[in-house]
C-alpha cells in the first residue's frame, strides 16, 4: 500500500485514527472465552465496529506471542481477515524487530510475505544492516522507532552526542538508507512537543503516534506540531477504544470511542487540510 492511498482513506473517511488490536484475554467479554479462537472473534468484532472509522490496525504481537500457536493463528486469521474484508485498510505489526542481516530478512519475509502486513516497526538500534532488509520490500514499510512514548525514552533517546540528541541522529541517519522512501516513523503522543523540531528533519513522512487516551497524549497537540500537508500521522488507540466495555455490546462501545476520536480528527482535518 502506498502513501497517496493511505491519504485516500484519511479523506475519504475524515479519519487518521489507526485502532490498537491488543488483545488480552483477562481483559475482553467472559463470553467469548467459551468461543474456539476468543482473540480472533474479538478483533473481528472490533473491526467490524469501527472500520469505517479508522484507515489503519495495529496488533502488538507480543499480545499473541504470548499465547503461543493459538495465539500467532490468531493474528494470522485476523490480517487474513483485513486483507480479505477491508483490503484498503493499512495493517501494521508492531513487532518491534531489528538483528542483522539474515535474520531481518527472514522476520521481513514472516511479516511481509507469510503474513502479508502492509507494515512492521523496526528498532534501529544495531543500525543500517538490520534495517535495509526490511525496506527491500516494495509498497511494504518500515516504521522506525524515533522517539517513544514512555518514560524510558528519556534513558538513550533525547541523550545528546556531539551536542545532539540520539533520535534526531537517528532521523537524519535513516534518510540515506536504501529505499529510505519506505520509512515511516514512531513518535509517542507524549512528546508532541518534540514534533516541530522532528517534522524539520522529515517533514514528509507519514508518523506513528501512539499514547494518545490512556497514556495521556493529547490530540490537538500532536496535530498542531505534527501535521504535513498529507496529514502524515497515524494516531494510535488501543485500551481507549477495544476496551470500552466489557459487557456483550462491547464492540459498540469499541465504535462509540472511536466514533469520538474520528469527529475530533474531522473538525482538526477541516481546519488544516488544504480546500
Amino acid at each position: 500500500m502506498t502513501t497517496e492511498e493511505i491519504f485516500s482513506q484519511i479523506q475519504k473517511k475524515s479519519s487518521f485514527l489507526c485502532v490498537g488490536l491488543d488483545v488480552d484475554l483477562s481483559k475482553i467479554p467472559s463470553f467469548l472465552l467459551e468461543k474456539e479462537d476468543p482473540i480472533f472473534e474479538f478483533n473481528k468484532a472490533i473491526i467490524d465496529a469501527t472500520h469505517d472509522l479508522c484507515v489503519a490496525y495495529k496488533p502488538n504481537t507480543a499480545f499473541y506471542e504470548a499465547y503461543g500457536l493459538k495465539g500467532w493463528k490468531a493474528l494470522e486469521k485476523t490480517v487474513d481477515y483485513l486483507n480479505e474484508y477491508y483490503p484498503t485498510i493499512f495493517t501494521i505489526a508492531d513487532a518491534k524487530r531489528g538483528d542483522i542481516g539474515n535474520t531481518s530478512t527472514m522476520y521481513a519475509k514472516a511479516f511481509f510475505e507469510d503474513l502479508s502486513f502492509d507494515s512492521v516497526t523496526v528498532a534501529p538500534y544495531m543500525g543500517k544492516d538490520s534495517v535495509e532488509p526490511f525496506l527491500a520490500f516494495e509498497n511494504k514499510h518500515t516504521i522506525l522507532l524515533a522517539l517513544t512514548s514512555n518514560q524510558g525514552a528519556f534513558d538513550f533517546q533525547t541523550q545528546k552526542i556531539d551536542q545532539q540528541e540520539l533520535y534526531k541522529k537517528v532521523l537524519e541517519t535513516s534518510k540515506t538508507w536504501k529505499n529510505a522512501h519506505n520509512l515511516m516513523y514512531v513518535v509517542g503522543a507524549t512528546k508532541a512537543e518534540y514534533l516541530s523540531e522532528i517534522r524539520q528533519i522529515i517533514p514528509d513522512s507519514f508518523l506513528l503516534v501512539p499514547g494518545v487516551g490512556a497514556q495521556g497524549g493529547n490530540l490537538q497537540d500532536v496535530c498542531d506540531h505534527g501535521f504535513n500537508e498529507k496529514v502524515g500521522l497515524l494516531v494510535n488507540s488501543s485500551r481507549g477504544i477495544i476496551y470500552a466495555s466489557s459487557d456483550e455490546n462491547f464492540s459498540d462501545a469499541a465504535r462509540s470511542k472511536a466514533l469520538e476520536m474520528q469527529k475530533q480528527m474531522s473538525v482538526i482535518l477541516k481546519k488544516k487540510l488544504p480546500k
